[in-house]
């Protein structure tokens, strides 16, 4: 389990980077249904399970609730899973 974290950490901090290389600042939503956005949002929560997995409570805590600042939840993103 501690591979899929470091793997899920890895495509999060990958992600995030993008975002910002496209102009996000850090606050704001980050909608799912915008294909660019899905890959960072899987990694996401998968940071947030991986985390809970290996008892990193806050730090899957966190990312569930970047989440929903972002506008979305773990049940949208997991639904993206099956696309």
């Amino acid at each position: 389990m501690v591979a899929a974290y470091a793997y899920a950490r890895t495509g999060y901090h990958r992600g995030l980077d993008a975002l910002r290389r496209a102009g996000w600042r850090g606050q704001g939503p980050i909608p799912a249904a915008h294909q660019p956005n899905q890959g960072f949002l899987r990694a996401l929560l998968a940071l947030a399970e991986a985390a809970a997995a290996i008892g990193e409570q806050d730090e899957a805590d966190r990312c569930r609730q970047f989440l929903l600042d972002s506008g979305t939840s773990a049940d949208e993103v997991a639904g993206l899973r099956a696309s």
